[in-house]
């Protein structure tokens, strides 16, 4: 009962915002990994503050995040980080008009901290509470470089998800392809392992691309005709056997040559499968999102291509393409407007379908 008038009451609330015809301010939130983040985002485009907390160092020595770890980090960090967010955005919390935050996917204990977070000030200050999906936040984080133009189609990438996605609207999402295995940025963090380089293993790879030839012959995995999914995992085994045959023979492979031939593979099917997808349906913009959207060399090709095929190409800037709260109150004021509000029963779920 007590929850139920507080919906009301919210609702009521986002009606008179809205008719006020003010700017609306939404205090976004995300726990889902490893960043704790709070951001206050003004007309879903405008960022007045974006804080983030990276747990890099603390994970590095387990070479990958530690979920039981995680979850103490953000607990430790979740008030002081939405604190700063208000401060730095100039902003008291009569002047915010939502709380945005990501409730899957991600890993489980992570999520349900901000998630409790966000109730609490949402029914303590009976502020108007949104869900939002952390890979549609990963898209909505190119509408802060320039609006989006419809229908236009999203490349996903980064350590979970590998997604092609279709919009033909805001907040409407079509997976056309994605991954039967491993995620682009899962590959590029084995492979750095394999390689001995640091966790996250991805800019280190990238890195040493930008050094090396890509000569050695690594698999392109296209699966059949048709498809727009990918699969990463037998070129990830493909490049553990070049290493294994190389140790057996006595040989040393320069790891600038291999992570030059890794990315060569990587890139060249995402970016073919990509254009022709947009060959096949009509598309204004392409966007690149995830925390992979920071490769150069996956950057580079997409643009060049993007070049020859006369596609309008929207990248993010590099401080919003890893996971941060921004993109989570821009994608969250999509929600707002089409007046789909969370209930007080709103849970943290692993393995969300983005719909």
């Amino acid at each position: 009962m007590v929850s139920t008038k507080w919906k009301q009451m919210v609702m009521e609330r986002r009606e008179a915002d809205l008719a006020a015809g003010g700017p609306i301010r939404i205090l976004g939130i995300e726990t889902s990994c490893d960043e704790t983040s709070a951001a206050v985002i003004e007309n879903g485009r405008t960022i007045l503050s974006n804080v983030i907390s990276s747990q890099i160092e603390s994970h590095k020595r387990f070479g990958g995040v530690v979920p039981e770890v995680a979850s103490r980090h953000h607990v430790e960090n979740i008030t002081l980080i939405i604190e700063q967010a208000l401060q730095e955005a100039s902003c008291t919390w009569d002047d915010i008009h939502a709380i945005a935050v990501t409730y899957g996917p991600g890993l489980v204990g992570a999520l349900l901290v901000g998630v409790a977070a966000a109730k609490s000030i949402a029914f303590a200050r009976g502020i108007p509470l949104v869900g939002v999906h952390h890979i549609a936040g990963h898209i909505y984080a190119n509408r802060f470089a320039k609006e989006f133009e419809f229908p236009l189609l999203a490349l996903v990438v980064s350590g979970g998800h590998t997604e092609l996605v279709y919009m033909k609207e805001h907040g409407s999402y079509e997976i056309i392809g994605q991954t039967r295995d491993d995620a682009v940025g899962e590959a590029y963090d084995k492979v750095a392992r394999s390689l001995g380089l640091p966790y996250p293993g991805g800019p280190h790879i990238d890195r040493l691309a930008q050094e090396g030839t890509a000569s050695i012959p690594l698999p392109r995995a296209w699966l059949e005709a048709g498809s727009y999914d990918f699969s990463f995992s037998g070129l990830k085994s493909a490049v553990l056997n070049v290493l294994h045959n190389a140790n057996q023979r006595g040989e040393t492979i320069e790891a600038a040559e291999l992570a030059a031939s890794f990315q060569a593979s990587v890139v060249e099917v995402l970016v073919e499968k990509t254009f022709r997808l947009i060959q096949e349906r009509p598309v204004k913009q392409l966007l690149l999102a995830g925390g992979v959207a920071a490769n150069k060399g996956l950057r580079a090709a997409l643009a060049s291509r993007a070049a020859v095929e006369g596609v309008e190409l929207l990248i993010p800037p590099l401080s919003l393409c890893t996971d941060n709260a921004a993109m989570i109150a821009g994608a969250g004021y999509i929600v707002y407007q089409k007046g789909i509000l969370a209930d007080m029963d709103l849970n943290g779920i692993a393995s969300l379908p983005l719909q």
